[in-house]
């Protein structure tokens, strides 16, 4: 199947890479040339934050496929190159390295960059960002140096990182604009436990803080706060979130919103031009809305469906989303999106550390989020697909059984 064609993917990251291995898998028997702005093959970026950050694991353990399966699959691997433009009219893509490739069909696995503070450029004493294998080993070394660690920025990758921190002996502290940590994800009732555990492991955490600047030339010395507090700090790393990767997608001109706009097949409005992962603005047809979702789960099951697609499938990518994140001594697990729900509703005992706590608006079930009970997110995930109207006693009972709630409601 497809002998003779080209399929192009720019982006050599977990999406990318995912989505050449289910070309193949898929019996594409055409030319697959993944693109690659960094200098390794395709590696999966959660443990950074982690494992890799603490030691407990090499930077080679994060590589997604053997070296040899891009070899023995035939799959051409450009990597330390950029592209330049598309030329979406010929079907060709242009190469910082003069090279100009042309296509039968494109997909855009571009992901994001970290958004910057301009205080805080790269390059300036003390500052880090976090985003490759290089920000993770490099940031693990200074925080051996730097007794004094300052997170600027409440989210999951900041917090991540400021448990790992914790574990490698530094003084860290959390700084977050919003009057919670997790603003972009957790109800405020959730984010609590979070924020909880943090300060009983010894973060400092401000809330509802403005950073303005820093101070020190040579090297860091403080974080400083907009009402002029100072924070003592050598080392900072900025974890503010990041920037979709659309320039590409933009001056082709390919529809962008909050990303590059695709319907639940990939497709973008450019023709025979596909887009995954971090980058991509996706029709959800569970959830009925447009989401752009920067996880694991997204960047390599959207982009094996976006692939399957480009290879004659006809399924839409269709999950609710799921994310996950290690701090500490918890896994905490996150199963849809819920808007502003109305109610949350908490099952087991949070002083235990197992407990879960469910979204409901309206008493319709619309997110769970599980700490240390990962094993029900299954259940969650069913009664979120079916929009399962129940009731809060109900979830909140421990005579309940969710796996008895969610068989209630499959068809």
């Amino acid at each position: 199947m497809g002998a003779g064609e080209t399929f192009v993917i720019v982006g050599a990251g977990q999406a990318g890479g995912r989505a050449a291995e289910a070309m193949r898998k898929a019996n594409f028997q055409g030319r697959v040339v993944l693109i690659g702005e960094e200098p390794h093959p395709p590696y999966e970026r959660p443990p950074l934050s982690k494992a890799v950050l603490i030691g407990d694991k090499a930077a080679t353990s994060t590589s997604l496929l053997p070296a040899s399966f891009y070899t023995e699959n035939r799959i051409e691997l450009l990597t330390g190159v950029r592209a330049t433009a598309i030329d979406a009219n010929g079907a060709r893509i242009m190469l910082d390295d003069g090279k100009v490739l042309g296509y039968t069909k494109l997909l855009l696995t571009t992901g994001g960059r970290v958004r910057t503070l301009p205080f805080a450029p790269f390059g300036r004493a003390g500052v880090h960002y976090l985003r490759t294998i290089e920000d993770s080993l490099a940031l693990r070394a200074a925080i051996k140096t730097a007794p004094n660690f300052a997170v600027i920025g409440g989210g999951f990758l900041g917090l991540e990182a400021a448990a790992s921190a914790r574990r490698l002996g530094a003084r860290v502290s959390v700084l977050e604009l919003k009057p919670h940590l997790l603003d972009r994800a957790m109800a405020p009732d959730i984010a609590r436990y979070v924020e909880a555990m943090h300060r009983r492991q010894g973060v400092d955490i401000h809330l509802g803080v403005e950073v303005s600047d820093l101070v020190g030339n040579d090297a860091l010395e403080a974080v400083v706060l907009r009402d002029g507090t100072h924070i003592p700090a050598d080392l900072a790393l900025i974890a503010v979130g990041i920037v979709p990767q659309v320039e590409l997608a933009a001056q082709a001109g390919a529809r962008i919103e909050d990303g590059i706009a695709v319907d639940e097949f990939g497709r973008t409005s450019l023709p025979n031009v596909f887009a995954a992962g971090d980058a991509a603005n996706h029709l959800n047809p569970i959830l009925g809305r447009r989401l752009r979702l920067e996880s694991w789960q997204c960047a390599q099951n959207q982009a094996i469906a976006v692939a399957r697609v480009m290879c004659g499938e006809h399924s839409p990518y269709a999950e609710v989303p799921w994310f996950w994140s290690d701090q500490f001594d918890a896994n905490i697990q996150m199963i849809g999106v819920p808007p502003k729900t109305d109610r949350v509703v908490v099952r087991g005992d949070p002083a235990s550390g197992r407990f879960l706590c469910v979204n409901l608006s309206n008493g319709v079930v619309e997110g769970a989020t599980a700490f240390n009970m990962g094993g029900e997110i299954r259940f969650m995930r069913k009664l979120i697909e079916v929009k399962a109207r129940v009731d809060a006693a109900d979830i909140a009972s421990p005579a309940t059984k969710l796996k008895d709630m969610a068989a209630r409601f499959s068809p």
